[in-house]
Protein backbone atom coordinates (compact mmCIF):
# COMPACT_ATOMS: atom_id res chain seq x y z
CA UNK A 1 0.00 0.00 0.00
CA UNK A 2 1.45 3.25 -0.79
CA UNK A 3 1.25 6.45 1.59
CA UNK A 4 -1.19 8.93 0.30
CA UNK A 5 -0.35 11.60 3.33
CA UNK A 6 2.36 14.46 2.62
CA UNK A 7 4.90 14.89 5.43
CA UNK A 8 3.97 18.49 7.29
CA UNK A 9 6.53 21.09 8.45
CA UNK A 10 5.31 21.78 12.04
CA UNK A 11 5.09 18.89 14.29
CA UNK A 12 3.57 19.00 17.99
CA UNK A 13 5.35 16.20 20.18
CA UNK A 14 3.25 14.85 23.22
CA UNK A 15 4.82 14.55 26.50
CA UNK A 16 3.77 13.97 30.16
CA UNK A 17 4.62 18.09 30.36
CA UNK A 18 1.84 18.83 27.95
CA UNK A 19 -0.78 16.78 28.35
CA UNK A 20 -3.29 18.91 29.38
CA UNK A 21 -2.71 21.58 26.85
CA UNK A 22 -2.84 19.36 24.33
CA UNK A 23 -6.59 19.91 23.13
CA UNK A 24 -5.73 23.02 23.42
CA UNK A 25 -1.99 23.34 20.84
CA UNK A 26 -3.85 20.39 18.81
CA UNK A 27 -6.93 23.51 17.57
CA UNK A 28 -4.15 26.35 17.46
CA UNK A 29 -2.12 24.17 14.90
CA UNK A 30 -2.13 25.55 11.42
CA UNK A 31 -4.88 22.74 9.66
CA UNK A 32 -2.47 20.12 7.99
CA UNK A 33 0.24 20.20 10.44
CA UNK A 34 1.30 16.97 12.20
CA UNK A 35 1.08 15.36 16.06
CA UNK A 36 3.06 12.71 17.08
CA UNK A 37 1.62 10.87 20.38
CA UNK A 38 4.43 9.66 22.71
CA UNK A 39 2.66 9.45 26.19
CA UNK A 40 5.37 7.03 27.51
CA UNK A 41 4.95 7.46 30.73
CA UNK A 42 0.58 5.56 30.48
CA UNK A 43 0.17 2.06 30.77
CA UNK A 44 -1.81 0.37 27.39
CA UNK A 45 -4.93 0.82 28.18
CA UNK A 46 -4.69 4.44 29.13
CA UNK A 47 -2.55 5.56 26.73
CA UNK A 48 -4.25 3.71 23.72
CA UNK A 49 -7.38 5.72 25.38
CA UNK A 50 -5.75 8.98 25.30
CA UNK A 51 -4.46 8.55 21.75
CA UNK A 52 -8.11 7.69 20.46
CA UNK A 53 -9.31 11.12 22.00
CA UNK A 54 -6.35 13.03 20.56
CA UNK A 55 -6.33 11.67 17.21
CA UNK A 56 -10.25 12.13 16.79
CA UNK A 57 -9.39 15.84 17.74
CA UNK A 58 -6.50 15.98 15.13
CA UNK A 59 -8.01 14.49 12.40
CA UNK A 60 -10.88 17.36 12.65
CA UNK A 61 -8.14 19.60 12.09
CA UNK A 62 -6.23 17.77 9.21
CA UNK A 63 -3.72 16.98 10.90
CA UNK A 64 -0.85 13.70 10.46
CA UNK A 65 -0.81 11.88 13.51
CA UNK A 66 2.15 9.28 14.34
CA UNK A 67 2.62 7.39 17.04
CA UNK A 68 5.73 6.53 19.04
CA UNK A 69 5.49 3.07 18.94
CA UNK A 70 5.81 0.26 17.30
CA UNK A 71 4.84 -0.22 13.06
CA UNK A 72 2.30 -3.23 14.26
CA UNK A 73 0.92 -1.03 17.32
CA UNK A 74 0.49 2.34 15.10
CA UNK A 75 -1.36 0.39 12.38
CA UNK A 76 -3.36 -1.26 15.04
CA UNK A 77 -4.45 1.90 16.96
CA UNK A 78 -5.35 3.98 13.14
CA UNK A 79 -2.00 6.18 13.26
CA UNK A 80 -0.46 7.75 9.89
CA UNK A 81 2.28 6.91 10.93
CA UNK A 82 5.69 5.73 13.13
CA UNK A 83 8.31 7.72 15.26
CA UNK A 84 11.75 6.35 16.48
CA UNK A 85 15.01 5.30 15.82
CA UNK A 86 16.08 3.66 12.34
CA UNK A 87 15.83 0.24 13.54
CA UNK A 88 11.70 0.25 14.68
CA UNK A 89 10.87 1.25 11.11
CA UNK A 90 8.63 -0.81 8.94
CA UNK A 91 10.05 -2.13 5.70
CA UNK A 92 6.77 -0.91 3.65
CA UNK A 93 5.56 2.24 3.11
CA UNK A 94 2.18 2.30 4.17
CA UNK A 95 3.34 4.53 6.75
CA UNK A 96 4.69 7.39 7.29
CA UNK A 97 8.14 6.83 8.80
CA UNK A 98 8.93 9.73 11.23
CA UNK A 99 12.72 8.61 12.27
CA UNK A 100 14.67 10.32 15.66
CA UNK A 101 18.97 10.96 15.20
CA UNK A 102 21.09 12.89 17.02
CA UNK A 103 24.35 12.44 14.92
CA UNK A 104 25.69 11.54 11.44
CA UNK A 105 25.40 7.89 11.93
CA UNK A 106 21.78 8.28 13.06
CA UNK A 107 21.16 10.06 9.61
CA UNK A 108 22.67 7.48 7.56
CA UNK A 109 20.82 4.67 9.69
CA UNK A 110 17.72 7.14 8.61
CA UNK A 111 18.04 7.62 5.10
CA UNK A 112 18.48 3.69 4.87
CA UNK A 113 15.37 2.91 6.77
CA UNK A 114 13.46 4.82 4.27
CA UNK A 115 12.88 7.83 6.44
CA UNK A 116 9.81 10.44 5.23
CA UNK A 117 11.38 12.75 7.47
CA UNK A 118 14.39 13.07 10.12
CA UNK A 119 13.71 14.76 13.30
CA UNK A 120 17.44 15.69 14.09
CA UNK A 121 17.86 17.03 18.09
CA UNK A 122 18.68 19.05 19.95
CA UNK A 123 19.25 21.66 18.43
CA UNK A 124 19.00 23.93 21.12
CA UNK A 125 18.85 23.15 24.95
CA UNK A 126 15.91 21.38 26.19
CA UNK A 127 13.67 21.28 29.04
CA UNK A 128 13.51 17.50 28.44
CA UNK A 129 17.32 17.12 28.62
CA UNK A 130 18.66 19.42 30.88
CA UNK A 131 22.38 20.08 30.69
CA UNK A 132 22.77 17.88 27.23
CA UNK A 133 24.77 19.62 24.88
CA UNK A 134 22.58 20.61 21.80
CA UNK A 135 23.58 20.74 18.30
CA UNK A 136 23.78 24.65 17.50
CA UNK A 137 22.69 26.21 14.22
CA UNK A 138 25.60 25.47 12.59
CA UNK A 139 26.56 21.78 13.02
CA UNK A 140 22.28 21.40 12.89
CA UNK A 141 22.86 22.67 9.33
CA UNK A 142 25.55 20.98 8.45
CA UNK A 143 23.87 17.37 9.52
CA UNK A 144 20.21 18.41 8.22
CA UNK A 145 22.19 19.23 4.50
CA UNK A 146 23.83 16.35 3.83
CA UNK A 147 20.62 14.04 5.12
CA UNK A 148 18.71 12.37 1.56
CA UNK A 149 15.36 13.19 3.60
CA UNK A 150 13.90 16.59 4.78
CA UNK A 151 14.91 17.09 8.52
CA UNK A 152 12.68 18.44 11.10
CA UNK A 153 14.41 20.89 13.72
CA UNK A 154 13.64 19.42 17.20
CA UNK A 155 15.16 20.26 20.56
CA UNK A 156 14.38 23.84 22.35
CA UNK A 157 12.27 24.67 18.93
CA UNK A 158 9.80 27.74 19.16
CA UNK A 159 8.64 29.77 16.72
CA UNK A 160 10.89 32.56 17.56
CA UNK A 161 13.76 29.78 17.94
CA UNK A 162 12.69 28.26 14.15
CA UNK A 163 13.06 31.81 12.83
CA UNK A 164 16.46 32.33 14.06
CA UNK A 165 17.06 29.23 13.00
CA UNK A 166 15.89 29.80 9.64
CA UNK A 167 14.39 26.30 8.76
CA UNK A 168 11.36 25.81 7.42
CA UNK A 169 10.39 22.06 9.20
CA UNK A 170 10.35 21.93 12.73
CA UNK A 171 8.48 20.54 15.89
CA UNK A 172 8.10 20.99 19.54
CA UNK A 173 6.78 20.00 23.05
CA UNK A 174 6.72 23.28 25.14
CA UNK A 175 7.06 25.57 21.90
CA UNK A 176 3.75 24.80 21.02
CA UNK A 177 1.71 23.77 23.58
Amino acid sequence: MAKLQTCPDLWLLSDQRNDTALEAALTRLPRGSGFVFRHYHLDTEMRRARFAALRELAKKHDHQVVLADSPVTARKWGADGVYGPASRMPHDDSLLKLVTAHNWPEIVAADRAGADAILLSPVFPTASHPGDPALGPVRFRMLARKAKAPVIALGGMTAQSAKRLDWPRWAAIDGLS
